[in-house]
Parts: C-alpha cells; sequence; structure tokens
C-alpha cells in the first residue's frame, strides 16, 4: 500500500486522452498520463498485463484482506492505493457435513477473500493462475494477508490442496473499466496485472468471468469488495460490531464417495445447498456476537449465481437499510431485504436483548437447504 503518484493540485489539470485535452478536476489523485475525471471520479486505467513469471509466495496479498465474515478496520484517512494480490487455485473444500468438492477459489476459500477499501482509494491487482499447483494455505506466512491467520483459525471448510488446471479471470464489480481488457482470462501458469478505482462507495460481488460463468461462480469463485464512503455513513460512530456475510448456492451431486458440480442442476437453478460465508454450519457453528443494545451492522451480499435472497435477523428490525451499501439509497424499518444475484444491502439493526438470533434466508427452501445462521447476543455492558 502507498500514496498516490501524483496530484492534481492546481484548480484545473491539462490530462491528454485519446489525443484530446481533458479538464480534470483539482485535488483528485492522478497517476497514469492515460486518466481523466468526471464527477469527481477517475475512469481511464492503464491496460492490464499479462505475463509469467516464478512467484509462488503467499496465494492473499494486502493489508484490509480478511476472512467472511471479519472486516478489516480502515486506520488512514483519506485515499491511499493497495496492492492487493488473490491468485487462483483449487481447494477441497467442505460445505456441508460429509460433504466435499474440488472447489476453484481465489485465494483458497469459498467465498474467496473480502477486500475492505475507502471511496477513492486506487487497487494494484494482481493475481497468478496457479491451477497446476498444490497450494497450501493454513499455514502462516509473514507479512501476508491478516485472511491468513483467520482462516488458520477456522478450519470449517477443512482446506486440502488439489490440482485442477483450468483457465480463469477476475471480475470486479467494483471497478469501473474495459472488462475484455481488465477481466481477460489467463492461462495456468500466467499472471494478470491492472488497476481499478473504487470510484462508487458500496457492497460489491467479484467473480471469474471465463465462461461458463455460471459454472466458474457456483465452483466457488466468487467474493465481496466493501467499499466504504469517503464520508463515511452517519452512524459509524454508533456502531459496535460490524460484519460481512456472503450468500451463495451449490449444485452438487454424489458420484461414489466424492461430490461434484452438476450443469444440469445448475441451469435448473436447482441448488443441493444454500450457504453463508461458504458452509451451512459457518454462522451456527461460528455465530455472529454482540450484546444487548449494541448497533449491528452487516454487509449482504448475495452472491448467487442465479437464485434470490430474502434476508432477515428474526427478532430484530433493520432501522436502516442502504441498498447496496450506498449511502444515499436509505431504506427504513424493514424486516426482510430482497437481493438478487449479485445485489447487496448494508444493514443495521439494534440487539433488542441477550439471546439467540436466527440469521436466516426468509425464502425458507433455501433456508433448510443452509442459509441459516444465529448472532449470539450477551447481557447488556454497563
Amino acid at each position: 500500500m502507498k500514496t498516490f503518484i501524483k496530484s492534481a493540485v492546481a484548480s484545473a489539470l491539462l490530462v491528454s486522452f485519446a489525443g484530446l485535452p481533458v479538464i480534470a478536476e483539482a485535488n483528485v489523485p492522478l497517476k497514469h498520463d492515460s486518466e481523466y475525471v468526471i464527477d469527481g471520479k477517475i475512469y481511464g486505467m492503464p491496460k492490464a498485463k499479462i505475463y509469467r513469471d516464478d512467484y509462488n509466495g503467499p496465494a492473499v496479498v494486502g493489508d484490509y484482506i480478511t476472512m467472511v465474515p471479519n472486516l478489516a478496520k480502515l486506520d488512514y484517512k483519506g485515499n491511499k492505493e493497495h496492492e492487493v494480490r488473490m491468485d487462483v487455485f483449487s481447494q477441497k473444500v467442505e460445505v456441508a457435513p460429509g460433504v466435499s468438492y474440488n472447489a476453484w477459489t481465489f485465494g483458497g476459500s469459498v467465498p474467496g477473500p473480502v477486500l475492505h477499501v475507502r471511496e477513492g482509494d486506487r487497487v494494484v491487482f494482481k493475481m497468478k493462475n496457479r491451477s497446476t499447483e498444490e497450494v497450501v494455505i493454513t499455514k502462516p506466512f509473514k507479512g501476508a494477508a491478516p485472511y491468513f491467520d483467520q482462516i488458520a483459525t477456522n478450519q470449517l471448510q477443512k482446506h486440502q490442496p488439489v490440482v485442477a488446471p483450468m483457465p480463469h479471470s477476475m471480475d470486479f464489480h467494483s471497478g469501473t473499466v474495459a472488462a475484455n481488457d481488465k477481466w481477460a482470462t489467463i492461462a495456468p501458469g500466467e499472471t494478470i496485472e491492472f488497476e481499478w478505482i473504487a470510484n462508487y462507495a458500496g457492497t460489491y460481488m467479484y467473480h471469474c468471468g471465463t465462461s461458463s460463468v455460471l459454472m466458474h461462480t457456483a465452483m466457488g469463485q466468487y467474493g465481496a469488495v466493501v467499499v466504504s464512503p469517503k464520508e463515511g455513513y452517519p452512524t459509524d460512530k454508533e456502531v459496535d460490531q460490524e460484519y460481512v456475510i456472503v450468500q451463495s448456492e451449490m449444485y452438487l451431486e454424489q458420484m461414489g464417495e466424492d461430490y461434484i458440480y452438476n450443469h444440469s442442476a445448475a441451469l435448473a437453478r436447482d441448488p443441493s445447498h444454500v450457504v453463508f460465508n461458504g458452509h451451512v454450519s459457518a454462522l451456527s457453528e461460528n455465530p455472529l456476537k454482540s450484546n444487548a443494545g449494541d448497533r449491528v451492522r452487516i454487509h449482504f451480499l448475495n452472491a448467487g449465481p442465479s437464485g434470490t435472497s430474502s434476508f432477515h435477523v428474526i427478532g430484530a428490525i433493520f432501522d436502516k437499510v442502504w441498498a447496496e451499501g450506498d449511502p444515499r439509497n436509505t431504506w427504513y424499518g424493514m424486516q426482510t431485504v430482497l437481493l438478487g444475484a449479485s445485489s447487496s444491502a448494508t444493514v443495521e439493526f439494534i440487539v433488542p436483548e441477550e439471546g439467540v438470533y436466527k440469521i436466516v434466508d426468509h425464502e425458507f427452501a433455501d433456508a433448510e437447504r443452509g442459509a441459516a445462521g444465529a448472532l449470539y447476543a450477551g447481557p447488556r455492558k454497563k
């Protein structure tokens, strides 16, 4: 992570774009000659680079990258440049007791790591296709992302490295770039490197964009980017606990003692499992924690790939809901938030009493397939 290289500090700056002069706004950080500014947002990132190297270090790199349901604290002011890596490779993971499959992953977990940045931050992203390697992620890596310490202490998925050569790509919904360039598919052994600016606040999905996108996503290649508003949410000083939940569907069938992906079931939208944070027990074996009287904030993403979610916390009312996590999209007093595939919401509620608060997809067929968990609330702090 480092500060931006140069800034437009004059009242206006001429930037060359496609041979034409463009006026950039004052005090907006710029880095490349190709960049330009509209409404305070930076566009015109340089072309992606695709190359081969011998990198075999930590598969996830970044100071603000965590494992769900954790969210890293942004301990800096203003905007920063983040150097982020999420390598792609396969892991055998458990999604329910006795049900494991060879998942395709970003960074080794399903869902992939959570990236937290601020509106206006720049992300310099690298991803190596390591699908021909057995990548071990359950040991700590010096200087690597907080994600590794968290995944080492939360082995619900029972990660085991496997080899599954396959082309892959990365599609960040939080990035405003040319998809044919930045989201390009790379072969095993190749690395892609590109930049994007977090131009819009919100909670965004990322996923593999290689065909079949349905298959790659259902196989485990998805995750969340939380872009905090530049000026924050109006309740920031009141929030006691903050979490990330990602809902998704899995389409698995048993073959002998193993489970494999069923594309026909995926096309028919007939999931074998619907889960929060990658496992039917993710939020029951490791429930969210709070105390009576706490204000709890949840960044909730429905990753799909195809189903809807009716997100509900039994015994609570969402007194503030920001659709897609944008503070300009405010709803009040909601019992349930309906979200289509790739949609999100940032919700807040007051924990009314000490007790257990079930978290469910109120489409109960999905809850019975696994989309259920809990928040445990202790006594009110005095």
